[in-house]
C-alpha cells in the first residue's frame, strides 16, 4: 500500500495515518536549489477562468512558495479602499460608525497601480487619493400611481440607499481627465448600504486611499485565494457490478465514472481526480478499501483566485510576484552592503 511507482513526492492517505513515497531521485522538496532545474521542472496551467475567478495549476513548486504566493495576496497587494468618512448628517436609524465601516467595506473599482500611497500628514491630492459624496433623502412618493399600496417601494422615495447613490468627486482637473466615474466608482451598483424612511437623510464625505490587506481586510484585492495539493487515485484491482456504483459514491462527483462494456459489464473507472477531497469514504467497505491507492502530489497545486474585481486574478497573482521579488532584491541589497 506505502508503494507508488513513480518518481513524484507524494503524501499516502492510508486508513487512519498519512505516509509519504521516497523517489529515487531528488525532488523539489529535498534537492539543492538551481535556477536550471526549477526552469526545466516548473510550469503553470491555467485551468478555468470565469469573470473575477481564476484556477491554474502551479507544478514543480516548493510548498512554502506556494503559500507565500498565497499570504502575499491576502496581505500586501495594495488595493483602494474607503479609509475616512465625514458624516455631516446622518438621521436614519444605522449609527455613524456603523455606516462607516459598511461603507469602508465597499470595493471600488478603482486601479491601486495608478495611485501611490498616501502620507498620512498630507492633504488629499489626485496622485493618492480619491473623494466621494452620499446625499441622499427618503420622502414620500407623492407620484406614486398605487395609492392604495402597502409596498415600500410605492409609498417612498429613496427607502433604500445603495452603492449607486455614491458619487465621484475629482480632485482637480488632471484626476477629472484621467478618470471617468465607472473607472473608480464602486464595483457593484446594488451594495444595499441602509434603510430609510421619510425624515432620513444622508450627507456623507469619503475619502479612498491606497492600502494593504495587513492593514485592513478592506484592502485585500481578493474574495478567496486558496490552494491544495492534487489529488491522484489509482486502482489496483477491477472493481464491478455493483461495487463499482458503491466505489463511484466514496468520492465527489466526476471523480470516478462507471463504464458499461460491449457485453454489459459494468467496471468503474477513475474519470478526473482532482475533483477528489480527501474524504477517505472508502475504507468503510472491506471490499474497496484495498481497490485503490490516494495520494496528494506535494509539488503539484491547484491555486484558486477570486478577486473582489478592481484587479483581475492573474493580475494579482503578477503583483504578488513581483512583490516577492522585491522583498528579495531588497534582501540581498542589504546582505551586500
Amino acid at each position: 500500500m506505502n508503494s507508488v511507482n513513480d518518481e513524484k513526492p507524494r503524501i499516502i492517505l492510508e486508513e487512519y495515518k498519512t505516509s509519504r513515497n521516497l523517489p529515487s531521485e531528488p525532488t523539489v522538496l529535498n534537492e539543492p536549489f538551481s535556477i536550471k532545474n526549477f526552469k526545466k521542472k516548473f510550469r503553470i496551467v491555467i485551468v478555468r477562468k470565469e469573470n473575477d475567478e481564476l484556477e491554474f495549476d502551479l507544478i514543480g513548486l516548493h510548498p512554502y512558495l506556494a503559500n507565500t504566493f498565497r499570504r502575499i495576496m491576502l496581505s500586501e497587494v495594495p488595493s483602494m479602499a474607503i479609509e475616512k468618512v465625514f458624516i455631516h448628517n446622518n438621521t436614519s436609524i444605522i449609527q455613524d460608525e456603523v455606516l462607516a465601516h459598511r461603507l469602508g467595506l465597499i470595493p471600488l473599482k478603482a486601479d491601486p497601480r495608478l495611485f501611490e500611497y498616501k502620507d498620512a500628514s498630507s492633504t488629499n491630492t489626485e496622485n493618492d487619493s480619491l473623494e466621494f459624496e452620499l446625499k441622499i433623502k427618503c420622502s414620500y412618493n407623492k407620484e406614486s400611481n398605487k395609492k392604495e399600496s402597502s409596498r415600500v417601494e410605492d409609498m417612498y422615495k429613496n427607502n433604500n440607499v445603495y452603492s449607486k447613490h455614491i458619487k465621484w468627486i475629482p480632485i482637480g482637473e488632471q484626476q477629472k481627465e484621467r478618470f471617468k466615474e465607472i473607472d473608480v466608482g464602486p464595483i457593484d451598483s446594488d451594495i444595499l448600504i441602509a434603510k430609510m424612511r421619510p425624515g432620513h437623510e444622508l450627507d456623507i464625505k469619503m475619502v479612498a486611499v491606497k492600502g494593504t490587506g495587513k492593514d485592513h481586510a478592506k484592502f485585500s484585492p481578493v474574495a478567496t485565494a486558496f490552494y491544495r495539493m492534487m489529488p491522484d487515485i489509482k486502482l489496483i484491482k477491477e472493481v464491478t457490478g455493483e461495487s463499482a456504483y458503491k466505489l463511484q459514491n466514496c468520492f465527489s462527483p466526476g471523480v470516478i465514472t462507471v463504464k458499461e462494456e460491449e457485453n454489459g459489464r459494468k467496471i468503474a473507472v477513475i474519470n478526473n481526480p482532482r475533483y477528489d477531497i480527501g474524504s477517505r469514504n472508502v475504507y468503510r467497505y472491506d471490499d474497496l478499501k484495498d481497490a485503490v491507492i490516494m495520494t496528494k502530489i506535494q509539488n503539484h497545486f491547484i491555486f484558486t483566485i477570486e478577486s473582489v474585481g478592481a484587479l483581475k486574478p492573474e493580475d494579482i497573482f503578477k503583483e504578488a510576484v513581483n512583490s516577492l521579488r522585491s522583498k528579495c532584491a531588497s534582501l540581498l541589497e542589504e546582505l551586500n552592503l
